[in-house]
């Protein structure tokens, strides 16, 4: 399905996947386009089969998808995607020494950065062992070691301006689980003790926060570890990134988060939350973005970060029954479906090792 998906979001004209597809009452359109996503998508066809990445993209090759992107590379300002592409160009084979001078130009271990984009580049760093980035790697990390609550949570941003937001405390759970990918692929590429410790803790408080039915929720006080807001319940996450982390984290620390996992594909397919149903759209052959409450312009996360602003242990009631979390979101994005492809390749490794497969 996700293989089938990417075909309808690929912009051949453009050269580069879409931002969306929307469905409306009209039918199911595209929308947009994206540089981030062109870059993450690259990444989960970069393991799939030459014949089906080749249908996806009309005959163009992932090589050329990817090195329109670097050859403009010197225009991009935001770090995360410089370091995707950086990770996306070493995983289909592009040089990619440019796009390293211009992560280092600018300096994701030393200015205030989103905590995820900080994550992505260590990601790139572990995967690209060839990059000539110093000690970048190292910096990172320990970057990522001193944000670590307590609790095991991260907060949203690094950096000088953490703490100026009234929303400084809300943590959300790409901030949990993009830096647990990484610590653990950064872990794995040099054996550091201490990101292998720190994956592992992360994966356990992911693992703890789950929903009753398998959510993997939205919002988090970075102050008590506690779940501040769980609604939107996004399909990526049940499918993908909660997956790929935990599967990248079991494979650092030696053990195994399998039950979790299988609870957030459960959700998928079943979901309490609209009576049962799944988010898998046969008919349309997509994956629908997630689960929602019916309410105005997120009205729900700002009241409960206004409200535990206040006191870490102030939440505001009743919220289910007057917005009730029953809304989906008929989009689907192409990150999605790459990194669906990124994660399960590497569980069906980590489930089926070489010396236990058969033909």
């Amino acid at each position: 399905m996700a293989l089938r998906g990417l075909e309808r979001m690929y912009d051949r004209k453009a050269g580069q996947f879409i931002f969306c597809v929307r469905k409306s009452g009209t039918g199911i359109a595209p929308e947009g386009l994206s540089d981030r996503y062109t870059s993450m998508t690259a990444i989960g066809l970069a393991g799939e089969q030459p014949e089906a990445v080749q249908r996806i993209l009309g005959g163009d090759t992932l090589r050329a998808v990817v090195q329109r992107l670097i050859d403009r590379v010197e225009t991009t300002n935001n770090v995360g995607d410089a370091s995707l592409l950086a990770w996306a160009g070493h995983a289909v084979g592009c040089a990619t020494d440019r796009v390293w001078e211009r992560v280092l130009a600018l300096d994701p271990a030393g200015r205030s950065y989103p905590t995820v984009e900080v994550a992505w580049t260590l990601s790139a760093v572990a995967i690209d062992q060839s990059a000539k980035v110093g000690t970048l790697g190292e910096r990172l990390a320990r970057r990522l070691h001193n944000l670590l609550s307590p609790h095991g949570l991260f907060p949203h941003h690094v950096g000088e301006d953490a703490e100026t937001s009234q929303r400084s405390h809300v943590s959300c759970f790409a901030d949990l689980v993009y830096p647990t990918l990484a610590l653990a692929q950064f872990g794995s590429a040099t054996g550091d003790a201490e990101s292998i410790r720190s994956t592992a803790r992360c994966a356990e408080t992911m693992c703890r926060l789950q929903g009753p039915a398998g959510q993997w929720w939205w919002h988090f006080d970075y102050r008590t570890g506690r779940v501040l807001e769980g609604y939107p319940v996004y399909a990526v996450h049940q499918t993908a990134m909660a997956p790929m982390a935990l599967m990248a984290a079991a494979g650092a620390a030696r053990t195994n988060y399998d039950d979790a996992i299988a609870r957030g594909l459960d959700w998928l397919w079943s979901a309490p939350e609209i009576g049962g149903r799944s988010l898998v759209d046969r008919e349309a052959d997509l994956i629908w973005r997630k689960v929602a409450r019916r309410e105005p312009a997120k009205l729900s996360r700002y009241v409960q970060a206004a409200v535990s602003r206040v006191s870490p242990n102030l939440r505001a009631p009743g919220l289910d029954p007057i917005f009730p979390p029953t809304a989906i979101d008929y989009e689907d994005r192409p990150y999605h479906l790459g990194w669906l492809l990124y994660a399960w390749p590497a569980a069906r490794a980590a489930l089926f090792p070489p010396a236990t497969r058969t033909a």
